[in-house]
This record gives C-alpha cells, sequence and structure tokens, in this order.
C-alpha cells in the first residue's frame, strides 16, 4: 500500500501497522491527513510511536479522524472534558482493570464512535499490552449458510453490566483508586444494532458483537441467544484475525471501531500504567 506522506509497517498478517514520516505535534497537510486516514481504512488500527503530545496535540491529531465524541460514564480529565483518564495503579491490583475484557467501544451508543484515540503517558517495565481483532476478517472466514443466516439479525446492546445501577462498576471491591466511574439508569438503556455491519467508508462487511454490550438477539432471550453469540465471540478472537501491540511512552494508537474489537492485557499488578484517551464520533450502524 503505497502512501505519499508516510510509511506504514504491518506488525501483523491481520492487523496493525506502525506509522512513520509524520509529526503530530504539528497541524497536518491535506496530503498528511488524507494518508493517515486511508492508512487507518487500510490497517484498522494505526500507531505512531514517539509523539510528544500535550492534550491541546492529542486533541488536533484525533481530529484528522472526525468530530470527537464524549464519553458517558467516566471521568474526564481535570480541564479536558473530551479526554477521559485511563490510570491503573498498584493498588488496582487484583480488582480493576479498565478495557480488560474484549469489546467494541460505547457500541450500546445509538451512534457508536468511529474510533479511539489512545495516547500512552506511562507504561509498566512489562506488560499491559493491547490486542485488537479484525472483525471483519472474522465475518469472512464464517461459512456462507452462517452468513446467510446472521445477515436478517439484529442484536440488543447496553451498558448494563458494567455501567448499570446493578453493574460491574457499582461493586465496592471493584472500585478502581485512580478513577471515577459514575455508573446510572442510563447505562441500562438499550439500543439494536445490526449483527453484521457495513463499513460506511469501504463497503466492507463485519461482526458486530461483543461480549460486554451484547445481550441478546432482537426479539430473543438472553438464553436463547447465548450458544450463536458466544460462538461467534470466539470466532471472532481466533490467534490469525489479532495483533498485540508493546506499549512505549508517548505512542498514539487509532483504531476503527467499527471493524474490530480489542482488549486490554492485565499482566502488570504492582506498577502504575496511565493512558489518556479521545474517542471520535461515528454513525448509526446499518
Amino acid at each position: 500500500m503505497a502512501y505519499r506522506t508516510i510509511e506504514a509497517q504491518p506488525i501483523a498478517g491481520a492487523l496493525g501497522a506502525e506509522i512513520s514520516g509524520v509529526d503530530l505535534t504539528r497541524p497536518l497537510s491535506n496530503a498528511e491527513t488524507a494518508d493517515v486516514r486511508q492508512a487507518l481504512r487500510d490497517h484498522k488500527v494505526i500507531f505512531f510511536r514517539d509523539q510528544e503530545l500535550t492534550p491541546e496535540d492529542h486533541l488536533r491529531a484525533s481530529g484528522v479522524f472526525g468530530t470527537i465524541f464524549r464519553v458517558p460514564f467516566v471521568q474526564s480529565r481535570d480541564g479536558y472534558p473530551d479526554i477521559i483518564d485511563i490510570v491503573k495503579e498498584p493498588a488496582d491490583a487484583g480488582k480493576f482493570n479498565f478495557g480488560g475484557a474484549w469489546h467494541t467501544d460505547a457500541s450500546f451508543e445509538e451512534a457508536p464512535p468511529l474510533g479511539s484515540a489512545l495516547y500512552a503517558l506511562e507504561t509498566p517495565p512489562y506488560g499491559g499490552d493491547t490486542l485488537w481483532t479484525n472483525m471483519e476478517a472474522a465475518y469472512a472466514a464464517l461459512s456462507d449458510g452462517m452468513r446467510a443466516m446472521l445477515a436478517g439479525l439484529r442484536a440488543v446492546h447496553s451498558a448494563q453490566r458494567y455501567y448499570g445501577v446493578g453493574g460491574h462498576f457499582n461493586s465496592d471491591d471493584k472500585k478502581s483508586v485512580s478513577m471515577t466511574i459514575n455508573p446510572s439508569e442510563a447505562g441500562d438503556e438499550r439500543v439494536v444494532h445490526p449483527v453484521v455491519r457495513t463499513h460506511p467508508e469501504t463497503g466492507a462487511k463485519s461482526l458486530y458483537v461483543n461480549p460486554v454490550y451484547t445481550i441478546c438477539f432482537e426479539d430473543m432471550t438472553e438464553e436463547e441467544s447465548a450458544p450463536l453469540l458466544g460462538f461467534l465471540f470466539e470466532h471472532a478472537i481466533r490467534p490469525e484475525f489479532q495483533c498485540r501491540f508493546n506499549w512505549t511512552p508517548r505512542t498514539l494508537a487509532v483504531w476503527d471501531n467499527r471493524a474490530t474489537m480489542h482488549f486490554a492485557i492485565n499482566d502488570y499488578d504492582g506498577h502504575r500504567r496511565h493512558m489518556n484517551r479521545v474517542t471520535i464520533a461515528g454513525d448509526k450502524p446499518r
């Protein structure tokens, strides 16, 4: 894949590439903007190392991909309502890891985010990697019969398991010492999305279900839905669909929420990890 202003080095066969040749501390030219947007379409998650970003730089770089989405339920960074502080302290060992399950960001929204831009401020001496999986590849690997069956299905999504009144973050033994999570009745609201969505820019089809926010199929119970959803969840995270990224400080990752799931690995108890995330607004899945 040729670009005019940048270079992209893939990190895995399924998705993911490190981008070089661009300085995100300054506004990008039209050609650079076109190239990084195309790189995101091509690779689904892209990484920019050695970028000394201020919060203003982070917001501007995120804005290259779309307008900013303000994240519900999670306390924002002081003075920056569009940036969330994602912190795990040594005292969080054994009870808290934000993003520590396979998920697609905020699929419980009517118009879920296009993507996210996560910036590493402090990383542990080992561990703390993030996995992404290619949901377009997962869909393409299904049989013709399975794809035909899924074509007419819709699924219910909700934040209830984590951010609802009875959710994970209402439990005292699951609360972070460093992040403020605000569960509410809004977390129990439900929306319905197609199980197979079409990317609005590329036209590619992908699975659009995830273990955290997908509750059941429309007009089915959770028990009835569980066998097929369980198969899809496991199928989607086959190793050949994944990439794994080892963070270093001053790295920015941008991923396409419409074609991926991700998972933050919790293997660094006793150490601090500090990230900032800006989320990019998207449209209603179709």
